[in-house]
C-alpha cells in the first residue's frame, strides 16, 4: 500500500518527502526536479511499541512501516500530456492514497510556477488535470459498456449506469471519490475502475515557520474549501520539518520542536494519517527476541493477519491467542495478563482489533 506526494512543482514535496524517509531525494528550486518517483519506506510513530519495549525488553523492535512516492509535481495540461504528464498520472494512478501538498507561505525567493501563492487555485489546477484524465478513462470504458448494455446484459447496464453518475460529476468538476458506490457490486466496479480521483486524499499546508502551530489565512482558505470532501487538513512547515531531522539528537529536536510550541515533529502526524488513509491498522507481536508491530488492513480476520507474518499461518491456522494492548500495559506482562483473565482464544472468524498482542498456534 502506498501513498503517493501530489502538487504543483516547488510546493515542498521532495523536502517533505526527505524528511519522512530520510532519504535525501533532489530538491532544487525548478520545476521537473524529481523525473522517477523516490520511493521512501517510513516508519510509523507509534508511541504503543515503546510501551511494549520498555516492558518485555525484547532484542529487537521492528515498527510498522509505510511506503511514501514522490511524484513529480504537475502542472496545467499534463492530462493532455504537458511537462511531464502522462507519466507522473500514471505513478499516481499506482498509489492507493494521495497527500495533496499546497503551497501555504509567502516566499519571494522560492519561485512559484503561476506568479504568486493562491492554495485554492492551485488545488484547483491539480483536481481539473485529474479529473479530465478520470474523464478520458471513463468515457473509453462506456463505449465499451454501451454496446453490451444495448443487448440486455444486466452487469453491462448496471455498470453503464455508474459510469454515467461518475461522468456527470467530474463534468461538473466533482472528484469520482463523491460519488457513493449504493451497493457491493458497485464498490467492486469503482475499485476496478483505478480512478485517480477516486483515491482517498489528504491536503498538507505547507507553511511558514511561525504558521507551524495555528495556521495562516491561506489555511483557512483551504479548510473552507474542502470541509464537504471529507478530507483531512494538516499543517506543516516543511522547512522546519527538514531542520529538525537535521538534528543529531533526540533532546536538540525536542527543544526545537517546543520552541516552536509543537509537541512532537509534523512529519509523525501526517505518517500516521497516511496510514489511516490506507484504511491500515496495527496489531503486535512480543517475545524476548522480538517486539514487532504488523500492519494489516482495517477490518482483516485472525487468519488474515497470520498470513502477514506467513502464509503458513494462514493455510493451518488453529486458533488466535490475545491480549489487548491496554490489558497488556495494564497488567505489565502476558502473565499477569493470564492471570486477570484478559488472555482470549479467538478463532478464524475473530476481526483483529488495533493494537491487538496476539500469538498464533498453526499447523501445516
Amino acid at each position: 500500500m502506498k501513498a503517493g506526494i501530489v502538487g504543483l512543482p516547488n510546493v515542498g514535496k521532495s523536502t517533505l518527502f526527505n524528511c519522512l524517509s530520510n532519504a535525501k531525494a533532489q530538491s532544487a528550486n525548478f520545476p521537473f526536479c524529481t523525473i522517477e518517483p523516490n520511493i521512501g519506506v517510513v516508519n510509523v510513530p507509534d508511541p504503543r511499541i515503546n510501551k511494549l519495549e520498555e516492558l518485555v525488553k525484547p532484542e529487537r523492535v521492528q515498527m510498522a512501516t509505510v511506503d511514501i512516492v514522490d511524484i513529480a509535481g504537475l502542472v496545467k495540461g499534463a492530462s493532455k500530456g504537458e511537462g511531464l504528464g502522462n507519466q507522473f498520472l500514471g505513478n499516481i494512478r499506482e498509489c492507493n492514497a494521495i497527500i495533496h501538498v499546497l503551497r501555504c507561505f509567502d516566499n519571494d525567493n522560492i519561485v512559484h510556477v503561476d506568479g504568486n501563492v493562491n492554495p485554492i487555485r492551485d488545488k484547483e489546477t491539480i483536481d481539473i488535470e485529474l479529473q479530465l484524465k478520470d474523464l478520458e478513462t471513463i468515457e473509453k470504458r462506456l463505449e465499451k459498456v454501451k454496446r453490451a448494455a444495448k443487448t440486455g446484459n444486466k452487469e453491462a447496464q448496471a455498470e453503464e449506469a455508474l459510469l454515467n453518475r461518475i461522468r456527470e460529476a467530474l463534468l461538473q468538476a466533482k472528484s469520482a471519490r463523491t460519488v457513493v458506490p449504493q451497493n457491493n457490486d458497485e464498490e467492486v466496479l469503482m475499485e476496478s475502475f483505478q480512478l485517480i480521483t477516486g483515491k482517498p486524499v489528504l491536503y498538507v499546508c505547507n507553511v511558514d515557520e511561525s504558521s507551524a502551530v495555528s495556521g495562516n489565512k491561506y489555511v483557512d482558505q483551504v479548510r473552507e474549501l474542502v470541509k464537504d470532501e471529507d478530507a483531512e487538513v494538516i499543517v506543516l512547515s516543511v522547512g522546519a520539518e527538514a531542520d529538525i531531522t537535521e538534528l543529531e539528537s533526540y533532546e536538540e529536536r525536542q527543544v526545537f520542536l517546543e520552541d516552536m510550541g509543537l509537541e512532537e515533529p509534523g512529519a509523525s502526524v501526517l505518517i500516521r494519517a497516511a496510514y489511516k488513509l490506507l484504511k491500515q491498522q496495527t496489531y503486535f507481536t512480543a517475545g524476548v527476541k522480538e517486539v514487532r508491530a504488523w500492519t494489516i488492513p482495517i477490518g482483516a480476520t485472525a487468519p488474515q493477519a497470520a498470513g502477514v507474518i506467513h502464509t503458513d499461518f494462514e493455510k493451518g491456522f488453529i486458533r488466535a491467542e490475545v491480549i489487548s494492548y491496554d490489558d497488556y500495559v495494564q497488567y505489565g506482562s502476558e502473565a499477569k495478563a493470564k492471570e486477570a483473565g484478559k488472555f482470549r482464544v479467538e478463532g478464524k472468524e475473530y476481526v483483529v482489533k488495533d493494537g491487538d498482542v496476539m500469538h498464533f498456534r498453526f499447523n501445516v
